[in-house]
């Protein structure tokens, strides 16, 4: 197993409540352990009033367990009471056992929520409000129009790598960051394995090489 490469600034936390912290030494099942682990981040992740799972979002994958064992690691989960199952017609949720979690598993129950007012976020996410707050500055309406566009117009694997770049070269706008996702778009991108490179290789990405995608129009983040 190849060892892990550490921690990034740019990337979200999950909120672990303390009280979990202080029963993990009684959880001794690995999947109960996964399966609680995996409901908090999915369920803190979920955007929307409605925060609950159905059991084939334990992904077997992500989990590194079974069907099986995900099935006896929620039978654990419940048993523990760290979470809460609730039906409604054919339909069974997961909900943490929160004071929210509590009130939503007893509306849902009762038929007040509907399966078609959740909303799930993406499991990758992208940073790039995150990236650009921490690396350029306070957003303003226009500019976050334009990061929510480059959503769709970009793979949210790119964001991180050029604000690297645009950081290692001392160029804090958008307009330079953008210029380097467009320019990988409409050029091709060198998918390198070694991140080291990425500021490295910064140099290469020159102003003059740029020329035609810094020309396009973006807001003056000068003027903020």
């Amino acid at each position: 197993m190849p060892p892990f490469s550490g921690f990034t600034s740019s990337e979200t936390f999950t909120q672990v409540p303390d009280s979990f912290i202080r029963m993990m030494n009684e959880i001794e099942d690995v999947a109960e352990l996964k399966v609680t682990l995996y409901a908090i981040w999915r369920i803190e992740h979920i955007e929307g009033n409605f925060r609950a799972l159905q059991e084939n979002d334990f992904e077997t994958e992500s989990l590194g367990l079974s069907v099986d064992e995900i099935q006896l690691g929620l039978g654990k989960c419940l048993e523990r009471g760290t979470l809460l199952k609730a039906q409604h017609e054919a339909d069974v949720f997961y909900f943490l056992n929160s004071p929210r979690g509590r009130l939503s598993a007893e509306a849902f129950e009762k038929g007040q929520w509907r399966k078609s007012t959740q909303g799930y976020a993406p499991l990758n996410k992208s940073n790039i409000f995150k990236l650009y707050e921490e690396n350029i500055g306070a957003l303003t309406p226009l500019l976050s129009d334009m990061l929510r566009e480059a959503e769709k117009n970009y793979p949210s694997a790119w964001f991180e790598e050029a604000f690297e770049i645009a950081v290692s070269r001392n160029i804090r706008n958008w307009k330079y960051v953008e210029a380097i996702l467009a320019r990988w778009k409409e050029n091709g991108k060198d998918e390198r394995k070694d991140r080291s490179d990425i500021v490295k290789d910064a140099d290469r990405y020159t102003d003059s090489e740029f020329s035609e995608f810094l020309k396009r129009d973006y807001p003056d983040e000068d003027s903020r």
